[in-house]
């Protein structure tokens, strides 16, 4: 690790050169390119020197440890290395993170898909719950969340919820809940108290930008139709809902929340090129199968990834045998513990494989 940090210095200083080259900005996508493996590196080697000056201080006082004879001191010394050496994992840990190259589409924002699986009205009720977690976690991380499509059940459950996620990293920092969630509880009609199972399955897509994906209007077959609520119930009565199918891949995407056409079809449109970019993204990845080994699980909607067992408070990832007894407090959007495992994990699994 230490090898591949100097290495990063050495390109840390030609970035610091080449930004002050005055002809730079005239090349915007390079400007662009180079500001942001700077801004990177500068994370890195701030890391690397708090970790340089802890190793020291680790050195230091293991130093005054083995020469000092007074017990007082001796002591003082004693604290301060078990302090050093849990700051010195600590910072280990993150230059491990920073070390695996970044994803150019972990930037982006987000479009997750949640849809009930197996369970009926249970699997539903789950994905309302799955999105609340999800909306509080974006509250607390500064994100904006915007419902995209839905479809609702009568007693307050999803079949299907598709929003955006905006903000920093959203895409990098969700990506790992892709695949089906189980849930394990005993469900409010069950008068005989028997724990039930059901799924639901999450799928997150990184945010296509215009320059990412190029969609011809020709290969659009576009229906309207008029849009209906829970149980069938009318919502409007003009043909607001929106039906995009993508002719060439047989993709199909519906939208028909809001009372205008223009704008569920714009919303649908979203949906359709996230997804076109995320085939696109997975047919270079299945070209990288060594980069693909080394990730955690495949992304793979059909993946079981989680467990959530309500009577025990107990919330497991199958991917990296993470199991935590707060099921409470994750549903309200403390995902962080669980999110932050799954980077490192991950980056571990790319240290030792590259």
């Amino acid at each position: 690790m230490i090898e591949r940090l100097e290495q990063l210095r050495e390109r840390y200083s030609e970035l610091n050169k080449l930004i002050m080259d005055p002809d730079l900005p005239k090349d915007q996508k390079r400007y662009r390119e180079v500001m942001q493996e700077h801004s990177h590196l500068t994370e890195t080697m701030e890391a690397y020197d708090a970790f340089k000056e802890t190793v020291a201080g680790i050195e230091d006082a293991t130093s005054l440890l083995e020469d000092e004879t007074d017990a007082s001191m001796k002591e003082m010394a004693r604290e301060e290395l078990s302090e050093l050496e849990g700051k010195r994992d600590g910072i280990e840990k993150q230059l491990r993170v920073l070390l695996v190259p970044k994803d150019p589409m972990d930037a982006k924002n987000a479009i997750m898909e949640i849809r009930a699986g197996t369970g009926g009205d249970e699997a539903a009720l789950f994905a309302s719950d799955l999105y609340r977690m999800y909306n509080r976690h974006a509250e607390s991380h500064g994100w904006k969340i915007e419902v995209l499509n839905s479809n609702p059940t009568e007693i307050g459950g999803f079949k299907e919820i598709v929003f955006s996620v905006n903000g920093k990293q959203a895409f990098g920092e969700l990506k790992y809940e892709s695949g089906v969630h189980r849930v394990q509880r005993v469900p409010e009609t069950e008068s005989g108290g028997r724990i039930h199972t059901s799924a639901v399955t999450v799928a997150v897509l990184p945010e296509a930008e215009d320059t990412d994906v190029q969609v011809n209007q020709e290969d659009l077959r576009i229906d309207v139709y008029r849009s209906s609520g829970p149980g069938g119930q009318s919502v409007n009565t003009t043909d607001s809902a929106v039906r995009i199918t993508h002719i060439p891949t047989g993709l199909v995407v519906t939208c028909q929340d809001e009372k205008s056409q223009i704008k569920n079809k714009a919303k649908a449109l979203r949906v359709l090129k996230a997804r076109l970019y995320e085939m696109e993204a997975n047919r270079r990845h299945e070209e990288e199968a060594a980069a693909r080994r080394s990730q955690i699980g495949s992304g793979d909607r059909s993946e079981r990834i989680r467990t959530y067992n309500f009577p025990q408070n107990r919330f497991t990832d199958h991917r990296i045998n993470l199991t935590l007894y707060k099921l409470d407090s994750i549903l309200q959007g403390e995902l962080d513990e669980a999110i932050e495992t799954l980077k490192i994990t991950d980056s571990e699994a790319y240290l030792r494989d590259s």
